[in-house]
C-alpha cells in the first residue's frame, strides 16, 4: 500500500470517528440520533475551512422606506386600489361573454392566488412606450410592438432581369392598363383576314390574290382603329406626367410579377445585366490628370484626403520581403510577406505590412498601407530626435540617440531609409540584442512614435520651456 493511500484512509478513519459520540450506546435510540450535536456533528465537511456559525449581518442597520415616511399604508393601499383594481360585475360579464366557463374559472382563481398588495410592493409598472398592456387579447396589431404584418406573397427567389422582349412587353401591358380602348396585345394581325387554310401557312407561301385582298382588309381596319383612336384621344388624355414617375419609379425590372418583397434589402444585381454588360468602367476622375487611369489611388484618396500628385510625390521603400509558407491539407502554400515604408520627407512617416501569392500585389498593398498609416514624428531642429529612446519589440531591443548637427545618420541600411523617408538627419542608432529585419523596422518605427516630448514634460514640472541654443546663438542653429 503506497503511503498517500495510507494517509487518506487514515484522515478519512478519524473523520467519520468523529462523527459519532464517545459515549454513544451500540444501539442508538431515534432521539439520539436527531439531536442538535450529532446534526451538527454530522454536516462537517471534508476541508481545513472553518465552520461559520451564522449568517454574516451587514455592518449598517437597514431603514424602511415607511420608517422614513416615504410612504405608508394609506397610500400602498390606495395606490393599489388605483391600479390594480378587482373586476366588477359588468366586467366579469363582459368576459364571460367572451371567455368559456372554464376559462373565467381559471381568470378567478389566478384573481384569488395573487395579492395586489404584492405587486404595488415588490412589482414595477412600466411607462415606457414599448410597455404591453396589461389587458390584451392580441387582437390589434400595435406598429410599437407588433412587426408589420406580411400581407402579399413574397416573390420568386428564382426572379431575374427582364431581357429586351420582356421589358417589351412590360411595357404594353402598363401601357394597356393606362389606354382606354381595345388592349394593344388584343388587336388583329394580317394573319386573321385570310382564309383558315392559309392560316397555319407562313405568309412567304400565301397566294398574290389572297395577299393582297388580306392586306386591303388589314390596312381599312387599321384606318378604322385610328379613327377610333383619335375620337377616344379628344375624350380622354393618355398617361400623365404622374403616371410615367410612378412606371419609372415603382415598377420592377425583374420578372416577379411587379410583387413587393417584404425585405427592405434590394435584390443583388448578377453578374451579366442585359444591356448593361461592358458599358461599367473605373471612374477616372479629371483632376488626377491621367495620373490614375487605373483607379488604385481611388480610395486612398478618400481615406487619406491627398490628391494623386501628392501620392505619387511620398517616398516609399520595401525594407523586408520574405517568402513564407502555410502548411495546410492541400499542401504548402507559399507567399510573399512585404514591409514597406512610405514617408514625405518632412516629419511623417508610416509602415505597412501585407502577404499575398503575388509579390507585386503584396508590394502594392504593402505600400497603400504604408501611405494610409502615415503620422507625424515628433523632431528636434528638423533633423534630429529628443533626447534617447529605447524600444522592446519581442527579443529586438532598439536604442536610438540624438545627435549634434552634422553628426549624420550612423545607422544601419534598414533605419537609415527610415530616416531619409521621415526628414531626420542626425541620428545614432543601437541594437542591444536580436537584429530580426522585422522586429528592428517595428521597434524603430514604434521608438520615433514614443520620443519623450520637452513641452509635456515642461508642464508637468510647473516650468517653461527655453531653448538655450537659439537664445544664445541667435536663433542660428541649423
Amino acid at each position: 500500500m503506497s503511503a498517500a493511500r495510507f494517509a487518506a484512509r487514515s484522515f478519512l478513519s478519524r473523520r467519520l470517528a468523529a462523527t459519532v459520540p464517545a459515549a454513544a450506546p451500540a444501539a442508538s435510540t431515534p432521539a439520539a440520533s436527531t439531536c442538535p450535536a450529532a446534526q451538527q456533528q454530522q454536516q462537517s465537511q471534508f476541508h481545513s475551512s472553518a465552520h461559520l456559525e451564522a449568517r454574516r449581518r451587514s455592518r449598517f442597520k437597514n431603514v424602511r422606506a415607511v420608517e422614513m415616511g416615504l410612504t405608508s399604508d394609506a397610500k400602498i393601499e390606495s395606490f393599489t386600489k388605483k391600479k390594480f383594481a378587482e373586476y366588477t360585475e359588468d366586467e366579469k360579464a363582459a368576459l364571460a361573454h367572451n371567455y368559456p366557463a372554464e376559462h373565467m374559472e381559471a381568470i378567478e382563481a389566478a384573481e384569488a392566488a395573487i395579492d395586489p398588495k404584492d405587486l404595488t410592493i415588490q412589482g414595477r409598472l412600466r411607462v415606457d412606450p414599448y410597455r404591453m398592456p396589461y389587458i390584451d387579447d392580441f387582437s390589434e396589431i400595435q406598429p410599437i410592438i407588433d412587426k408589420r404584418a406580411r400581407r402579399s406573397a413574397p416573390p420568386s427567389h428564382k426572379a431575374r432581369f427582364m431581357d429586351v422582349d420582356e421589358f417589351t412587353q412590360d411595357l404594353i401591358n402598363w401601357a394597356d392598363e393606362i389606354r382606354r380602348g381595345e388592349p394593344t396585345h388584343r388587336m388583329k394581325k394580317l394573319r386573321d383576314f385570310v382564309p383558315e387554310e392559309f392560316f397555319a401557312k407562313p405568309e412567304g407561301q400565301w397566294p398574290k390574290d389572297v395577299r393582297d385582298e388580306a392586306f386591303t382588309k388589314f390596312w381599312a381596319y387599321l384606318k378604322e382603329q385610328k379613327d377610333a383612336d383619335a375620337k377616344a384621344a379628344a375624350n380622354a388624355t393618355g398617361p400623365t406626367d404622374g403616371d410615367i414617375l410612378s412606371y419609372i419609379l415603382e415598377r420592377s425590372s425583374m420578372t416577379d410579377n411587379n410583387l413587393q418583397a417584404n425585405s427592405s434589402l434590394a435584390p443583388a444585381l448578377p453578374d451579366k445585366v442585359p444591356g448593361v454588360e461592358g458599358k461599367y468602367r473605373n471612374a477616372i476622375d479629371p483632376a488626377d490628370d491621367g495620373l490614375d487611369d487605373k483607379g488604385q489611388y481611388q480610395e486612398l484618396k478618400k481615406r487619406t484626403g491627398m490628391s494623386v500628385r501628392q501620392i505619387l510625390q511620398l517616398k516609399t521603400k520595401k525594407l523586408v520581403h520574405r517568402r513564407v509558407v502555410n502548411q495546410t491539407r492541400l499542401g504548402k502554400i507559399a507567399s510573399d510577406s512585404v514591409m514597406v515604408i512610405a514617408g514625405n520627407g518632412d516629419g511623417w512617416l508610416g509602415l505597412g505590412m501585407a502577404k499575398s501569392v503575388e509579390a507585386s500585389i503584396a508590394v502594392e498593398k504593402a505600400t497603400l498601407l504604408a501611405i494610409q498609416n502615415m503620422q507625424p514624428i515628433p523632431r528636434y531642429e528638423n533633423r534630429t530626435i529628443y533626447g534617447e529612446v529605447t524600444t522592446k519589440v519581442s527579443g529586438t531591443i532598439v536604442r536610438l540617440n540624438s545627435r549634434p548637427p552634422g553628426f549624420g545618420l550612423r545607422v544601419s541600411h534598414r533605419i537609415f531609409e527610415m530616416c531619409r523617408a521621415a526628414g531626420i538627419r542626425d541620428l545614432s542608432a543601437k541594437f542591444l540584442r536580436s537584429r530580426n529585419p522585422m522586429n528592428t523596422v517595428k521597434a524603430t518605427y514604434q521608438a520615433l512614435l514614443s520620443q519623450p516630448n520637452p513641452e509635456d514634460l515642461a508642464i508637468g514640472r510647473g516650468k517653461k520651456l527655453v531653448d538655450v541654443r537659439k537664445v544664445y546663438y541667435g536663433g542660428s542653429v541649423y
